[in-house]
């Protein structure tokens, strides 16, 4: 029986005679207005910044206005169960954490706290590649807690197998590749401050740790960090990253692959038929490509195309516990989360994590029980219906 519930209520409880100013928030709004008072101008923008005018990520949540839960009722539902299994593990709960990149512009512990916080309670952490802290650091904060590792394909092949191989010895069980952007979104936000060559030092952890990188630069990084760090904005991403780039991938590692970015069936296939273990359908948070479509809309017809051959994830948009019920309902193994942790991380670090994410599953818990499902397994197409 799930008690995300119960323990969501305990925490809260907790605070009962704390002053309302300095309670941890609720809702996703309340989350990103407490950020905002903390972090400076910049730090919220990276996080909240979209492409272009932002239609992109508005498609996002207008998509999950429109799709609507069709309940069903009286069907007993006091016994229920959240749990997945994916690529032969099972987790407790569908709901993972999004690789975000320079999470010590958020807080000071960076991904050391997410990761702690993923830990503690039982859930997935996508580390990125151009994270704050190196593959072996949040390896050592999460134990035997699950976690993967998310790899922009870069222009050094032995760098990038390099990586991939430091993060299976460290036991993340999986690389998730990102497709999405080859070139790096028009932000106005962050080129109002400044922002992409500012941050890029925060995002060099795995790289000045890997020997095949370290051995390509005329010093140490250590006493050279601004060639490190331009060594880093040259080869670190690819824009002609290929089909047969990931065939080489697939027979390089014995780690499971999931693409990440894929919204058009036809890529799911292609993906599958190179390799791939899993496809995360995904336009970014929006942050790449302004007026692309929803991830939700694009995530019927990759299922269907995909046919149960891989699972099928989904990010982009995630806000609430009735928004993962519908995501799974249209085909999603499991969700990704992102924004909404990384404002918990900015107000409370790995307890504001921790806090987001209990929040986050004891409401699927709530909308899955009162949409009179018992369990995930029974979450399918028919509990949604589209509204225009």
């Amino acid at each position: 029986m799930s008690n995300y519930g119960p323990k969501v209520r305990a925490e809260i409880y907790e605070e009962i005679n704390i002053p309302k100013d300095a309670r941890l928030p609720i809702s996703f709004g309340g989350w990103k207005s407490a950020a905002k008072r903390v972090l400076n101008e910049g730090a919220f923008d990276y996080i909240e910044s979209s492409a272009g005018a932002g239609y992109t990520m508005l498609a996002n949540r207008e998509a999950f206005y429109r799709w609507r839960i069709l309940p069903r009722v009286m069907v007993g539902v006091s016994e229920r169960d959240l749990s997945i299994s994916l690529l032969g593990y099972k987790f407790p709960f569908p709901v993972f954490l999004a690789p975000i990149g320079r999470q010590e512009l958020f807080h000071p512990r960076g991904e050391l706290a997410t990761a702690k916080a993923a830990a503690d309670i039982g859930t997935v952490f996508i580390l990125s590649t151009f994270s704050s802290q190196s593959i072996e650091e949040v390896a050592a904060v999460m134990g035997d807690a699950p976690r993967w590792f998310q790899l922009y394909w870069g222009k050094n092949y032995n760098l990038n197998l390099s990586l991939i191989e430091r993060a299976r010895k460290n036991g993340y069980s999986a690389v998730v590749i990102t497709v999405d952007n080859p070139l790096l979104g028009w932000r106005p936000e962050d080129l109002h401050n400044l922002y992409p060559p500012l941050i890029l030092r925060r995002a060099v952890a795995n790289f000045i740790t890997d020997p095949v990188f370290v051995a390509m630069l005329p010093k140490p990084p250590q006493q050279d960090m601004e060639a490190a760090s331009e060594l880093v904005a040259e080869i670190s991403r690819n824009p002609n990253f290929s089909w047969d780039d990931l065939a080489f991938i697939r027979k390089n590692t014995r780690l499971p692959i999931l693409i990440k970015g894929i919204l058009h069936p036809e890529d799911a296939l292609m993906a599958i038929n190179y390799g791939a273990n899993g496809i995360i359908v995904s336009n970014h948070g929006g942050r790449h490509l302004d007026g692309a479509v929803a991830s939700l809309n694009a995530l019927p017809k990759v299922y269907a195309a995909v046919q149960g051959r891989v699972p099928v994830l989904m990010d982009s948009g995630i806000r609430r516990g009735a928004d993962v019920i519908k995501a799974i309902a249209l085909g999603a193994s499991a969700v990704l989360v992102g924004r909404p942790y990384a404002y918990g991380l900015a107000v409370a670090g790995d307890k504001g994590v921790k806090r987001v994410m209990r929040n986050l599953i004891a409401e699927t818990d709530i909308t899955m029980g009162n949409s009179g499902r018992r369990s995930i397994s029974e979450v399918d197409r028919s509990l949604v219906i589209y509204s225009n």
